[in-house]
């Protein structure tokens, strides 16, 4: 099994104190979290795209650039690029600079986005925000492994023997399509052979097994081998101790904090507990065979071969969330990674 520290780059109080830290010292904290992901052994750092509060991550190839200057081996992953809101050859130029400026680490997961602001800020609706990310795609996927194309489509002028640069340094990048209730996003990974990315992280995980079987049928569908299909998840937190009962402890009021914050917003949450979402959800939290036995559970449904983790300290002490990282890389992954076997991630350059 591979392991990505993931954030979403919120910009919220802290749960416990109120604090709020600048924007500025936001952005450091993120970048330091992928520095230290490297430092510890993990395989990727992933980024998200979101435009509008409460988040600070509408930049992915920006912040990941920096994060490329200061890295040196662990895949960057967007987490996940909303290509429906984005111009293809403009993203396709950021990220082909960024492929470079990498050395070939680039992994771009796609989706359509979610939120109101998308709607306002781009007019991209939910009629047809699905169209858009599938005709984004298309032109997009072109542009990496063409030199030259000439295409014509809906949302944006068409091309003419259009030569984009610069060329990337991955012929072509591998795409990863982020899926979190969509048949839409499923069946276009499946069609072009590329690899899924269940979001698993709000609700129980049947209706992300659900979505993984349907995948898994449509690849077949499409005609490509099953054993070629690659599916990775996400987790909806992490927090590790030696003791349970000391992770469960320290844990508990950063996730009731959370709970408060979802239903001051009008939201209801899924998982009103803890236990329950130690139960139930796909939340980390325990010592480590907990963990380790919780990720099987998880694997069993969805046959994943990469997990992601909360990259950033969310309301630890930076004490706590470094323990937690090193317990993680000592006593958890050492331990999947031989029971759970995974493909190797691409080394960078040209395939």
């Amino acid at each position: 099994m591979k392991f990505l520290a993931m954030t979403l780059g919120f910009h919220l109080p802290h749960p416990l104190t109120g604090e709020l830290k600048s924007p500025t010292e936001r952005f450091r904290e993120i970048v330091a979290s992928a520095v230290l992901a490297e430092e510890l052994g993990f395989d990727g750092f992933g980024f998200g795209e979101r435009h509008e509060r409460p988040f600070l991550s509408s930049s992915p190839p920006v912040v990941l650039s920096h994060v490329a200057a200061l890295t040196r081996r662990i895949r960057l992953f967007t987490a996940v690029t909303t290509l429906s809101l984005l111009d293809p050859v403009r993203a396709f130029e950021d990220y082909s600079t960024l492929d470079h400026l990498s050395g070939g680490r680039l992994e771009l997961m796609i989706g359509k986005g979610n939120g109101t602001a998308q709607a306002e800020l781009f007019h991209v609706t939910g009629e047809d925000q699905w169209d858009r990310n599938r005709e984004g795609y298309e032109l997009f996927r072109r542009l990496w492994r063409e030199d030259r194309v000439t295409w014509s489509g809906r949302f944006r002028p068409p091309l003419t023997d259009a030569e984009v640069l610069p060329r990337p340094l991955q012929r072509p990048v591998r795409v990863w399509h982020g899926s979190a209730t969509s048949r839409e996003s499923v069946d276009l990974a499946a069609r072009y052979g590329d690899p899924l990315f269940s979001a698993n992280v709000t609700n129980p995980v049947e209706p992300y097994a659900e979505l993984v079987r349907y995948y898994r049928e449509r690849w077949q569908h499409y005609g490509h081998d099953p054993a070629d299909a690659l599916v990775g998840a996400g987790s909806a937190g992490y927090y590790a101790t030696p003791r349970s009962q000391d992770a469960v402890e320290t844990y508990r009021p950063i996730f009731d904090a959370r709970v408060a914050f979802l239903e001051k917003r009008g939201l209801d949450p899924v998982f009103h507990t803890l236990e329950d979402a130690i139960e139930r959800s796909s939340i980390l939290v325990g010592s480590p065979q907990q963990i380790v036995d919780k990720v099987h559970r998880y694997h069993e449904r969805l046959g994943h071969e990469v997990l992601h983790v909360q990259a950033e300290a969310d309301g630890l002490t930076d004490g706590q969330h470094r323990a937690s990282l090193e317990l993680f890389q000592s006593d958890i992954a050492p331990v999947l990674r031989a029971q759970i076997p995974s493909r190797p991630f691409p080394t960078g350059g040209p395939a």
